[in-house]
């Protein structure tokens, strides 16, 4: 009997023994491990960015792998351990004590991640797990609704001209990636369809080539053909610069050696000139031009046409045709770009009118001479609707037609363009009339006043 009781004795004694050596070992590593984690945290807790309430699931991920460096990351799942009655205090409390340790780095590593003002809000708390639920809690139902500004996000996204088409892709995988980690299905047939669609303008012709292709392409697969085409779009965009700059030089350089040709082979070529038979307008000989004319030059202001004498001083008047004589409607205005002045032949239509008070002469390209009864002023209603109101009108009966000057009206503000066949006038940008060219000289489209 008392065998047994010596031999229990030694078996709690080597068991208490081995307790303590396990527990001492345990908290020997603790301590030992305590400045090893601390020089290792060093240059981790430089590089990792402070939490600001933005984008919590990204940092979530990059704290787990700083505290799995530590070797802490079990601590946010763990609460203090409890333990049976059967344990001695001893090691009870040595086994507590390297847990609050061990809880008291992961949760002030944590803290240390959280910018000031979350840091004045968290830093009460107890345990690291309290701390790490109250984030998710806090932050993940936050980012719950992310999923909706992705997808529109994703929607809105346009590709430009400006930049290159590979950075633009590579942004548009990025979103694509917050897809996937937000939960939400995209599979490579969908992505390569949706950057296919996304391409810009510039490149409708590759869009469609590869909207008819029949295999299906991987998005690796489509990132070289669209490498490949923007290096050949660059390429040949350096191509056409260079032809350009020297189609340049060449027309620069044509003209001058055309000349040189002409003037080299040209006495050869040409045949001789048939002599002038008309008469001079200088001398008034026959056999050569005026150009020609040996004899002195005439004086210009005598013989200027289209102007008429008055009080001594030169009055602009206008220049006409000589078909300007033929019967015509005295209701239809004719726009002239060499008359002078603005001439009527119907009195009628003057809607103020003053008697010439000296005998005026108008001067035609034919030489003729007309007499001008008067001058005064005519509201001329266009088509369009609007009413130009011609100053200074003489006043000719003996013409046949109605003329309106172009350097008149340029004179003062209008715009005169021709082109196939019809001229349009205008004044400040905006529409002002039109006509259109009847045997030979252009006529307005106006409404004919009874």
């Amino acid at each position: 009997m008392h065998f047994p009781k010596c031999c229990d004795l030694l078996k709690e004694k080597k068991m208490t023994n081995s307790s303590q050596v396990n527990v001492g070992t345990v908290s020997a590593a603790t301590s030992s491990a305590a400045p090893t984690r601390s020089t290792a945290a060093l240059a981790p807790a430089e590089k990792l960015a402070k939490f600001s309430g933005v984008d919590f699931k990204r940092w979530q991920q990059m704290m787990f792998f700083y505290l799995t460096t530590l070797s802490l990351q079990r601590f946010i799942n763990e609460n203090i351990p409890i333990m049976s009655n059967e344990t001695p205090s001893e090691e009870q409390f040595l086994v507590t004590e390297a847990w609050k340790h061990s809880d008291f780095l992961c949760k002030n590593y944590i803290l240390s991640g959280l910018q000031d003002d979350l840091y004045n809000v968290y830093s009460n708390v107890k345990t690291s797990k309290e701390l790490w639920d109250a984030l998710e809690k806090k932050y993940k139902t936050e980012d719950a609704g992310m999923k909706k500004f992705i997808v529109a996000k994703f929607l809105d996204y346009k590709m430009i001209d400006s930049k290159t088409v590979v950075t633009q892709v590579q942004e548009l995988q990025v979103i694509i990636h917050d897809f996937l980690a937000e939960g939400l299905v995209v599979n490579d047939a969908f992505q390569v369809a949706a950057i296919i669609e996304k391409l810009p303008t510039l490149w409708k012709d590759f869009k469609n080539y590869l909207k008819h292709k029949r295999k299906e392409m991987t998005v690796e697969d489509l990132m070289v053909r669209l490498r490949i085409e923007e290096d050949n779009k660059a390429a040949e965009k350096r191509s056409r610069g260079n032809s350009a700059t020297s189609g340049v030089n060449i027309v620069e350089e044509d003209p001058t050696k055309s000349k040189k040709r002409k003037k080299a082979s040209g006495p050869k070529n040409n045949p001789p000139k048939k002599k002038f038979n008309g008469s001079c307008f200088n001398c008034g000989k026959r056999g050569h031009k005026a150009t020609e004319c040996q004899g002195p030059k005439k004086d210009k202001k005598k013989d200027q046409a289209n102007l008429a004498e008055s009080k001594g001083e030169m009055d602009d008047l206008c220049a006409i045709l000589s078909e300007c004589n033929l019967v015509e409607n005295p209701r239809e205005w004719w726009i002239d770009s060499g008359a002078s002045c603005h001439v009527c032949t119907n009195k009628e239509l003057f809607s103020s009118y003053t008697p010439a008070p000296t005998d005026e002469k108008l001067f035609m390209a034919n030489s003729a001479v007309a007499k001008v009864e008067g001058t005064g002023k005519i509201l001329l209603k266009m088509t369009s609707g609007k009413v130009v109101t011609l100053n200074r009108v003489s006043y000719v009966p003996e013409l046949r037609k109605n003329l309106v000057s172009i350097p008149v009206l340029t004179k003062n503000g209008f715009k005169c363009v021709f082109v196939s066949d019809k001229v349009v006038v205008s004044k400040n940008e905006m529409y002002v009339g039109k006509g259109y060219l009847t045997e030979g000289l252009f006529k307005l489209n106006v409404i004919a006043v009874d």
